[in-house]
């Protein structure tokens, strides 16, 4: 999700950290992904620590320009801590949530391993289901019931429940207010009508439209980035992409014609104000011409 773009913009150095094992090992999967990807850099480090290391440097990681990817609470704050102090990062990214709008063309069953996929993060994940039906709701909570009870990672997915939140809102307009307000990290159209309402969101990392495009597609297939905004920082923040990585830089050259055409604007403007040696700047130069 970050090392794809980061390659493609071009970066000449991407420093990857990744908390190890009990035993001091890197998970294969993450190595075997590294070497694919060419990256030399991989350190064993992971957490606030990893987060402070990018940033001021240690004698075995390299400062860096830009700190990317999603984490807990703590590493969030961490990544906002060291972005006060003049690190660039991608954004506020975690913990993950998900929001689900569903209607009478929905399916319980597929909204409930929805809010599942995204319950088993870890405890401090939120989901949050707005519909204009309840009975959708009262099924939908049942399907979940019965799910959970079958899920490996059932006592974590369990926690992150208590915090969940089903709402009732017939308005359409006014349940796409909600959402846009909540800004979530995932939000899932679960409608035959989805391209109608997604005209509706203004606020959201990522959307999934219709009742087949779950979220964990967006997490490993269907080819958006996945690290995206939470905690309602998508009202201000996109996700992830190659731009991203790419920092712009503007030129300008005016000849000495040119200035004479643009300098008058220049002065009016540099005295409105009250910028006298921005004036100056110009006139000098337009002068020395006559």
């Amino acid at each position: 999700m970050l090392a794809v773009p980061a390659i493609i913009a071009g970066c000449k150095e991407i420093v990857l950290c990744t908390p190890p094992d009990a035993d001091g090992n890197i998970n294969p999967v993450i190595r075997y992904t590294a070497k694919l990807l060419g990256l030399s850099s991989l350190f064993k480090c992971g957490g606030v620590q990893a987060i402070a290391a990018m940033a001021y440097g240690t004698e075995t990681i390299p400062a860096v320009y830009k700190i990317f990817g999603p984490g807990n609470q703590y590493v969030t704050a961490a990544k906002q801590m060291v972005n006060a102090g003049g690190v660039a990062i991608d954004m506020p990214a975690g913990p993950s949530e998900v929001a689900i709008y569903a209607d009478e063309t929905s399916s319980p069953e597929f909204i409930a391993a929805d809010l599942l996929s995204q319950a088993e993060h870890g405890p401090d994940s939120q989901v949050l289901l707005v519909s204009p039906s309840t009975a959708l709701l009262h099924t939908a909570t049942e399907c979940l019931h019965r799910q959970l009870a079958s899920l490996p990672r059932k006592s974590i997915a369990a926690l992150s429940l208590k915090h969940a939140r089903f709402i009732v809102m017939e308005d359409e307009l006014a349940a796409f207010d909600l959402l846009n307000e909540y800004a979530p990290e995932h939000l899932i159209i679960a409608s035959d009508d989805a391209y109608r309402l997604a005209e509706y969101v203004r606020n959201a990392g990522s959307v999934f439209l219709g009742n087949y495009t779950p979220e964990s597609a967006g997490d490993y297939a269907s080819g958006t980035n996945h690290t995206l905004p939470t905690n309602g920082f998508a009202k201000a923040y996109s996700g992830v992409s190659v731009d991203s990585f790419i920092k712009k830089i503007s030129f300008q050259h005016i000849t000495a014609q040119g200035l004479q055409q643009l300098g008058p604007f220049i002065e009016v403007m540099a005295a409105a104000e009250g910028l006298d040696a921005h004036a100056r700047a110009v006139s000098i130069r337009t002068k020395s011409q006559s």
